[in-house]
């Protein structure tokens, strides 16, 4: 086959590659925006309605970005912290600090602190600093007190009376002893006390090693007595390897260098043992009473030890520890020690926790005389080391988290263990000196709350403080929530929502309130005055009110102008909505997880009432004499409102019937449809500025359509946005809205259209460039105007009935624009592709069919190429087909002018028509091969196909076209019973035509007379049968016949594919020729017999069949068409017998 019939048009191909026509507005705006694509700024005047939408504009960039009502495809609403400077410096107020100290006060703590340094006793962690020089010269900066007056207090101290000190022992628990008893346990309880200088280690010198222990040695043993200075004894914890005792006991310390504490443990086995003679010591006074009952209890150990198989005693040795007193820690020691034997032929396992605290019970300084040493003191000391060091490591800021120096924290430690404060004690100091001097210098709120957690950790273990240190800590709690709560009330200023420094400070403040509101110990001692939640909620409500009324007076205060006033309260209705939605998205996550406190519902109903009350006095001034600058204006205000109100309604579960902007819609409803009527007109001077200067040009070669058209599209864009943010909140009324609304839209887009023709008409001579420009922009703003509409039926999706209407009109209105504009597009095509088409027919029969048709695709490929460049893709489709019809209708024209042509003409027009269905389908990218082959198509097909045909293949598709009717008609010709069947025996048909129903009403009495023609087709199949005829029945639509007709006809004939029996219904008329009712085809090769043997029984068992009547159609004609042409004798009797009838078919209903 010639290589034509592969031939694809490249351009088509092209089209599906090509970007989509419609761009988003902003890219439009971008290349010929609303400004670059309307009047140039010489040519605008006053009034043309560029300064009204670039108004419109601002309105709508200004609510990009705020929260729609919730929908499944908008997230939650997310504040974003853009900054992360600095946060705002918090207000000081140095009266709430600690007092100034006197110079009196000040020598004494100095006094305090340097004791403290040259008496400190203990072993220095590696973090702490053990020289003292370096202490003292600390101190020496710190108190900032001359060399001479620094030496005078440090000689002044060394020749002062030493301290005295003790050690503080708790004896916790063991575990691991050994089993002394039969029982697989042992009953063990502790002995211990302090061994004095004298009984010390021997010399390094000695080789052998030297233990201790408070029982006497027995004589074989030859070991020394010890001496005690004191001995305590704990509770016998009975059968148990894993002891708990938790038992507290204080030693005197004569010299820290040399004393060690000893510690036994023993397994009690009798009833009289060193347990109660130890118990007695307790109530001894002095040294030789100590010393008096140690003797004693070494005759009673020893009196016990003869009935067992020691001497000793009859209690079992479990361990001992001994650990010198300068080892102990600085700031003590808290840990498991293991035991030890008392020789190395002793067996002992386990381990012992012991808690060791080294303190000074006398002090010979100032401070301690007056009894303000320990806690007093320490509070003092704290507070100016703290002052310091803020001082001197980050003055300026507020992130500093209380992180001393090395010295001051070895002061701290030596003097906090010297005063015997305990852990929840240091813990209320810590706490106490931080907070207050948070209130004068700001410190770290993460600092504080860890001070917080600390106290209240220290507190749940021991639970225990004097009164007036308790009621210390009660004013602590006290100041410090008062200043959070001053704070609070002005939360926009020190904590703003956009600095990500300030929210996180916010937060750690929350959390030190929500710890003080949970400290439950204070309770009692130190009740807040309500519950803290309360009085937070109290302080953010009075920060609210004072912000909206600073905020009030400043932009829109009452005295100025109605108009003046409109434009402040914009302004503040903006920054109320900003507020809230910086609420919503940052404050309300933290004040709800922290404290449980709702700061949203607080401050939305609070400050809408406040907006919404504002708004309706302004109203009811601007509403007698409205302005376009007024509606703006107003129309502006009642979006930021309305998005206000989406704020409330973007959580779930809220109801926004109970707010005061509830009805608000209502009063700006006048204002509204004022500025939607003036929104039409603006828009049609916009538009009729754009069409002025449009130069029918594409504005790029992307998107294909004029300025006039982006700027169309740009303010409709504009008016679907807007109704969009309007969200009018009453139903009926936003579909009244929604209707004027798409009734102008309707206005506005066929006035452009008006505009774009007439402008298209104006010139000389409209050439192709131009028209395509031109039915670019219709579809452009087709397409715009279409989303406009769609988006007026609301979220529901279904449009009211007004819109729908309103919406076609348009659609057909602009289809039928574009099919005019397209018609007279392709009309300058007519003449040159009758030419092309003419030069296919009078090709000769020599050449081949793709060289007769090349010249007709080349040319069609050349016109395709400039409609690709210069349409948008579905205006080439819209061509495309315009052409194809012009294309058929052209054919059918060629084919109508040559009735006797040879076959090879035909073949010629068959070869065309296939290579122009490949052309115009083109692989896929140009138009569906359904469209392409229907309509015209067919019928110029079926005319080929015909003419291609031998007279009897034209007149058995005759036949064939009939009984092809008979599945397409309806049934509104009413219907035959018939009974075929054949008799083999006699070699004849039976038609028997039983009774019609349902015929039509021919008569002008509202009846028929009818009867039936049956006749068998086709007649070269049949050539020597003749038609029969029923009797005719009187006046009646439903005919009962009952009659039967034979026909001697051989059973192959009946066998061919077009055999078939006619049955015409025709009315009977006397004075003029018959009428035809209708007709019906029966197919003769699935009759009973022709196709297979009858059916026992005989020709009754045969079911009838109903037949539907019906017309001619147009297939059946164009067959009768194409024999009417044929010169041929069997041909033209054809239809000349065929001619009565037809004439009679001319009334067809």
């Amino acid at each position: 086959m010639s290589s034509l019939l592969d031939f694809r048009s490249s351009v088509l191909r092209q089209v599906q590659g090509r970007p989509p026509f419609r761009r988003r507005p902003e890219e439009e705006a971008g290349g010929a925006g609303a400004d670059a694509q309307g009047p140039p700024a010489a040519a605008r005047k006053p009034g043309d309605g560029a300064e009204f939408f670039a108004r419109v504009r601002v309105l709508l960039r200004k609510g990009e970005g705020r929260p729609r009502p919730p929908g499944p495809e908008r997230p939650s609403l997310q504040v974003l912290l853009r900054s992360g400077s600095p946060a705002p410096a918090e207000p000081v107020d140095p009266d709430r600090g600690p007092g100034a100290l006197t110079p009196e006060e000040v020598e004494m703590l100095y006094e305090e602190a340097v004791y403290t340094v040259i008496h400190r006793a203990g072993t220095m962690g590696p973090e702490q600093v053990d020289d003292e020089d370096a202490l003292l010269a600390y101190l020496h900066q710190v108190f900032g007190t001359s060399p001479e007056e620094h030496a005078e207090a440090v000689e002044r101290v060394r020749k002062a009376k030493a301290p005295t000190y003790a050690l503080k022992v708790s004896v916790m628990r063991a575990k691991n002893l050994l089993a002394k008893d039969p029982n697989g346990f042992s009953d063990p309880y502790c002995m211990l006390g302090i061994l004095p200088a004298s009984g010390a280690p021997r010399e390094p010198g000695e080789q052998k090693e030297q233990r201790f222990g408070f029982r006497k040695g027995s004589k074989r043993g030859g070991r020394d007595p010890l001496p005690a200075k004191c001995i305590q004894v704990t509770e016998v914890k009975s059968s148990t390897l894993n002891p708990v005792w938790e038992e507290h006991f204080l030693f005197e310390i004569e010299d820290v260098g040399t004393d060690q504490l000893h510690l036994d443990i023993w397994d009690h086995d009798d009833d009289v043992s060193l347990v109660e003679a130890c118990r007695k010591l307790n109530e001894v006074i002095g040294l030789k009473g100590v010393g008096r009952y140690f003797k004693q209890i070494v005759k009673s150990a020893r009196a016990n030890g003869a009935a067992g198989p020691s001497e000793d005693h009859p209690d079992d040795f479990l361990g001992c520890l001994n650990l010198p007193v300068r080892e102990v820690p600085v700031a003590g020691v808290d840990r498991w020690f293991k035991l030890e034997p008392r020789s190395s032929a002793s067996r002992v396992q386990g381990d012992c926790h012991l808690v060791l605290k080294l303190i000074t019970t006398q002090r010979a300084t100032t401070m301690g005389q007056l009894g303000r040493s320990g806690f007093l003191s320490y509070q003092l000391l704290f507070g100016h080391l703290l002052q310091f060091e803020h001082r001197t490591q980050e003055p300026d800021t507020s992130s500093w988290r209380g992180d001393l120096s090395g010295p001051a924290t070895t002061l701290l430690c030596l003097h906090g263990a010297q005063g015997n404060l305990s852990p929840l004690q240091l813990a209320l100091l810590h706490w106490e000196v931080s907070s207050r001097h948070h209130q004068t210098c700001s410190l770290d709120y993460g600092y504080l709350l860890g001070l917080l957690g600390d106290l209240q950790a220290h507190w749940e273990e021991v639970a225990s403080l004097p009164p007036e240190q308790e009621q210390s800590l009660a004013n602590s709690f006290s100041a410090f929530s008062e200043f959070g709560l001053r704070l609070l009330r002005q939360l926009r200023d020190y904590f703003p929502a956009t600095n990500s420094t300030a929210i996180h400070r916010l937060e750690l403040l929350l959390r030190c309130l929500c710890k003080l509101q949970q400290f439950r110990p204070c309770s009692k001692s130190c009740p807040f005055e309500t519950e803290l939640n309360m009085d937070i909620t109290a302080a953010l409500k009075r920060g609210n009110s004072e912000w909206y009324d600073r905020l009030l007076n400043a932009k829109s205060p009452r005295e100025q102008p109605g108009l003046q006033r409109l434009s402040g309260l914009i302004e503040l209705a903006d920054t109320i909505y900003e507020d809230l939605q910086s609420c919503h998205g940052v404050y309300a996550s933290l004040f709800h997880s922290i404290l449980q406190v709702d700061v949203f519902t607080l401050t939305f109903r609070q400050l809408e009432r406040l907006v919404a009350e504002e708004a309706r006095v302004l109203m009811e001034e601007l509403h007698p004499n409205m302005t376009l600058e007024a509606a703006t204006g107003l129309l502006e205000l009642y979006l930021t409102l309305a998005d206000t109100r989406c704020l409330w309604s973007s959580s779930p579960g809220r109801d926004g019937h109970s707010l005061a902007l509830a009805g608000i819609h209502d009063l700006f409803l006048p204002a509204v449809k004022f500025w939607l009527q003036v929104l039409r007109d603006q828009a049609k001077w916009r538009l009729q500025g754009a069409v002025d200067v449009d130069t029918l040009e594409a504005v790029d070669t992307s998107s294909k359509h004029s300025s006039s058209a982006a700027t169309a599209s740009l303010c409709f864009s504009y008016i679907q946005e807007l109704w969009t943010r309007l969200a009018w909140p009453d139903p009926p009324q936003a579909q009244a809205l929604g209707t004027q609304l798409s009734q102008d839209t309707c206005e506005v887009v066929l006035f452009y259209t008006d505009l774009l023709r007439k402008k298209a008409d104006a010139r000389p001579a409209a050439v192709s460039e131009a028209l395509c420009v031109v039915l670019n922009d219709m579809e452009l703003v087709r397409k715009a105007a279409g989303q406009v509409l769609r988006g007026l039926a609301g979220p529901e999706g279904g449009l009211p009935r007004p819109l729908l209407s309103c919406s076609q009109a348009l659609e057909e209105d602009l289809q039928r624009e574009a099919r005019t504009v397209t018609a007279h597009l392709t009309s300058k095509m007519v003449g040159d592709i009758r030419k092309y088409v003419q030069h296919v027919s009078l090709s000769p029969d020599s050449i081949h069919n793709d060289e007769a048709v090349a010249p007709l695709l080349k040319y069609l490929d050349e016109k395709l190429a400039l409609f690709n460049a210069s349409l948008a893709k579905e205006n080439l489709s819209r061509v495309l087909e315009a052409l194809w019809e012009l294309l058929l209708q052209a054919i059918l024209q060629a084919l109508g002018s040559h009735q006797d042509a040879s076959a090879a003409f035909y073949g010629r027009f068959h070869f065309t028509l296939e290579a122009l269905v490949n052309f115009f389908h083109a692989e896929g990218q140009g138009l569906p091969l359904e469209s392409l082959r229907d309509g015209s198509y067919k019928r110029l097909e079926e005319e080929l196909r015909l003419h291609r045909c031998s007279t009897r293949e034209c007149i058995e598709q005759f036949y064939l076209d009939k009984l092809k009717q008979h599945a397409l008609e309806q049934h509104r010709f009413g219907r035959l019973s018939v009974r075929c069947y054949y008799e083999a025996a006699e070699q004849r048909l039976a038609v028997e035509v039983l009774r019609a129903a349902d015929l039509p009403a021919l008569d002008a009495n509202g009846l028929s007379d009818p009867f039936v023609i049956v006749e068998l087709g086709p007649p070269h199949l049949f050539p020597l049968v003749r038609s029969q005829r029923t009797q005719v029945k009187a006046r009646t639509l439903q005919p009962v016949f009952d009659e039967l007709f034979h026909f001697s006809v051989p059973a192959e004939a009946c066998r061919r594919r077009a055999a078939c029996a006619l049955f015409t219904v025709m009315d009977h008329d006397w004075l003029s020729a018959n009428d035809f009712a209708g007709e019906a085809a029966l197919g003769l090769a699935a009759v009973s017999g022709v196709a297979r043997s009858s059916v026992g029984g005989g020709a009754r068992a045969v079911e009838p069949v109903t037949l539907h009547l019906r017309r001619p159609r147009a297939q059946v004609r164009s067959a009768l068409r194409m024999l009417e042409g044929r010169p041929s004798k069997e041909a033209q009797e054809f239809v000349k017998r065929l001619k009565e009838l037809e004439k009679s078919m001319e009334a067809d209903a």
